[in-house]
Order: C-alpha cells, then sequence, then structure tokens
C-alpha cells in the first residue's frame, strides 16, 4: 500500500549507492542471493530463540533487496534477473513466519496461516502480472521493473514492518500474524476485484 509513495524518498539514495556499487563490479544477481541468503538466516535465527540477530538479518535482507534493483538500473537489467528477485523475495517472506513456527509451538498455527496467505498473495500477484504482460498493461508506480508490479493492501513496506514489530515482541506474534494474514486475504480480493474489472 506503501511501497509506491516511498520510492520517491528512498531511490535516490539507493540508486546512488547501486551506481558505486555497479562500478565495483558488484552485479544486481550477487546482491539478489546475499539478500535471500539474509532472509533465510533471519530464519534460521528467530527458529532458535534470537529475534533481535533476526531482526538484524531482516533490515540487512530488504536493503540488499532495495540494492540489486538500483544496481541493476545502474547497469543492466535482465529478465532472469527480475525472475531471481521475485525468487529470493519469497525466500525473505517464508523463513520468517516458518522461523517463528520452529521458535513455539504456540506459533506454529499462526506461522502456517501466514504462510499460506503469502503463498496465495504471490499467486494473484504473478497471475495479474502474466495476464498484464500478455495485454500490454504497464506501469511505473513501483519504479522501473521486469514486470507488472500490482498494488495491494499489504506489499513490501507492510511485510517489513510487520516482521520488525515480531522481532521486537516476539510474544505477539500470533496476534500480528493474524492480522497480517487478514491483509494478505483482503490484498487477494482486492486484486480480483481489480483483475475482473481490467482483464473482462
Amino acid at each position: 500500500m506503501f511501497d509506491a509513495k516511498l520510492r520517491p524518498l528512498i531511490d535516490p539514495a539507493l540508486n546512488r549507492m547501486g551506481a558505486a556499487l555497479a562500478h565495483a563490479g558488484i552485479t544486481a544477481n550477487q546482491v539478489t542471493v546475499a539478500g535471500a541468503l539474509c532472509g533465510a538466516l533471519a530464519g534460521v535465527a528467530i527458529g532458535l530463540g534470537h529475534p533481535l540477530a533476526g531482526l538484524g538479518f531482516i533490515l540487512a535482507s530488504r536493503l540488499l533487496d532495495g540494492l540489486d534493483g538500483a544496481i541493476a538500473r545502474a547497469g543492466s537489467s535482465t529478465d532472469f534477473g527480475g525472475y531471481l528477485d521475485i525468487v529470493c523475495d519469497y525466500v525473505f517472506y517464508l523463513a520468517v513466519p516458518l522461523g517463528f513456527g520452529f521458535a513455539a509451538a504456540e506459533n506454529l498455527p499462526y506461522a502456517l496461516a501466514l504462510v499460506a496467505a503469502f503463498t496465495l498473495t504471490a499467486v494473484s500477484f504473478l497471475a495479474f502480472a502474466a495476464l498484464a504482460a500478455k495485454r500490454g498493461v504497464e506501469t511505473d508506480a513501483h519504479g522501473p521493473k521486469s514486470f507488472f508490479y500490482s498494488t495491494g493492501l499489504a506489499e513490501g513496506a507492510e511485510t517489513i514492518l510487520a516482521f520488525v514489530l515480531m522481532c521486537l515482541a516476539p510474544g505477539l506474534f500470533p496476534a500480528i500474524a493474524a492480522v497480517f494474514t487478514a491483509l494478505c486475504v483482503l490484498t487477494v480480493i482486492q486484486r480480483s476485484v481489480i483483475a475482473r474489472r481490467v482483464f473482462r
């Protein structure tokens, strides 16, 4: 919901950093994979009972996720880079709730529900993008992307905020996960309504 509004605020700094890294010979794909690794390590740290360490990995992962696009824009973006980016994003999205599920037995039902909601959100997102590409529908609301990014209630910024709150108050994980699961379901409904209007 807030991603498109935040981009003008964060993109200038990311683009400067990305240009410097590209000049140093670091590729966007390398940074994408490093971001996914940090996301996976966040889940491991949380699962082992270290949510603050997990928070550090979460923040590192999202910084790298922002930098990979900036590096690609400074050099040359590829379709494979776009594919790799979305796959690695979902390594992060799934690792964190799974970590909380392993951390405490009472978290497991909420973690599984959140993973299911993320999966459903991903399906709706990618199906929308595929049909948008088929029809030549484009948007630059989220900056230059390899494929169509449809807006929803639960996007990257909201997910990061939820994960940060979970790490700072792990005892509230069930409540936060339940609320975010509901937001994901609402996002799928919202996206489906838009898809019905756009793709009829």
